[in-house]
């Protein structure tokens, strides 16, 4: 019986995967502080329990630049989606449409644009990294506009890549990495069965349409090594604003002073994110540094959230801290590796139920009630 994403999927997705894609998943950068306190800081809020109160007609409806959502939850981007399960980014995407929510499909996807959109009966959004390759990230573009993408995820946290060690242990890199990966599938059966072989391509979808040719997960670490750009800055972000004609948001916010350049540079919105703990070890968790961002722009911009979100009552936690929704990465991720489309799809309606007893318990009939008041104070 499934319990929680943060504990039964988890655990079921580390029994079914090869330890080079468990931990890819899972793991964080260096010390993995920041990624323990995502979660840790998250659980430690407070909820301010009411009663008597009449929460008959509560909804989770909310809006976000002008699509309905039935929650205010959206899957966020995850490179290599595609190996947690055959042709996982579809899958994810179709739950997510199912349910009502939007889906982001990340840069390195298995699954191209071309692929995803079209499986789908609502728009999806797209994640996209400031590359040193600028004809990649103009295709990359076109190619989502085409496709019928309106919102735009800019990720600006990874200017280079974190210092992932679980990575050089578990075989995603390091030493005789792809021997060892091939191992792990013999290993592993039905992931080996499922999607090593009835799940191919395994390559760089969108970056293999763009190249050319097959960029495969062995050419991963490489490819991104050498194309994430150092030296990006404010200004390299002024084509893509003036080229983009939907929303665009920037994902990778952690300190007010950025999130005010946010909104002097024209962002749509913001996720307030330390990309999971994957990058710089120490940094704020989320649910630390979302208040004070709040305090500095909120009404000015659209503030979004993610990095350690396992619940409803976590989704419930990050909007009264003062997100107006959450998207969810390594939650889904662990639920699809378990059980496909429709781990996803029971993880998004253990999500919906937790929030609705949250909301019944803190008073806030609608997500716009959810705020300050349904937290403890000084907790």
């Amino acid at each position: 019986m499934i319990i929680s994403a943060s504990t039964d999927y988890r655990a079921a997705a580390q029994a079914k995967l090869p330890p080079f894609l468990f931990h890819y998943i899972d793991g964080g950068a260096y010390a993995e502080h920041t990624l323990r306190r995502n979660t840790a800081d998250l659980a430690d809020i407070a909820l301010r329990q009411r009663v008597l109160r009449n929460m008959s007609d509560l909804s989770l409806e909310t809006s976000l630049f002008g699509e309905k959502l039935t929650m205010p939850v959206i899957l966020g981007p995850v490179g290599l989606t595609g190996m947690y399960a055959r042709r996982g980014e579809v899958q994810a995407a179709r739950a997510a449409a199912q349910k009502g929510i939007p889906f982001t499909l990340s840069t390195v996807s298995v699954c191209p644009i071309e692929e995803v959109a079209p499986a789908i009966d609502r728009p999806m959004w797209f994640q996209l990294y400031v590359l040193k390759d600028r004809g990649f990230m103009r295709n990359a573009l076109e190619r989502a506009k085409a496709a019928g993408v309106k919102t735009l995820v800019f990720t600006v946290d990874m200017p280079v890549p974190g210092a992932r060690y679980r990575d050089a242990h578990s075989g995603m890199s390091g030493p005789n990495a792809a021997l060892r990966r091939m191992l792990q599938a013999f290993t592993h059966p039905q992931w080996a069965w499922d999607v090593g072989l009835r799940g191919k391509p395994h390559d760089l979808g969108n970056v293999s349409a763009y190249r050319g040719q097959p960029t495969s997960l062995e050419d991963y670490i490489g490819w991104l090594g050498t194309n994430f750009d150092p030296s990006i800055s404010w200004k390299d972000l002024e084509w893509i604003r003036e080229f983009w004609e939907g929303p665009m948001i920037i994902k990778g916010i952690l300190d007010p002073e950025d999130a005010k350049d946010a909104v002097r540079f024209g962002a749509d919105g913001i996720i307030v994110s330390n990309h999971g703990g994957r990058q710089l070890d120490g940094v704020l968790s989320t649910a630390r540094a979302l208040p004070a961002i709040a305090d500095a722009v909120k009404g000015e911009i659209t503030l979004l959230a993610d990095s350690g979100i396992r619940s409803g009552l976590d989704v419930v936690r990050m909007i009264a801290l003062g997100a107006d929704s959450v998207l969810l990465g390594r939650a889904f991720v662990y639920a699809l590796a378990a059980a496909g489309g429709a781990g996803v799809s029971n993880l998004l309606e253990l999500i919906d139920k937790e929030m609705r007893v949250a909301m019944t318990l803190t008073g806030a009939k609608t997500i716009a009630e959810i705020g300050a008041g349904s937290l403890v104070a000084g907790r």
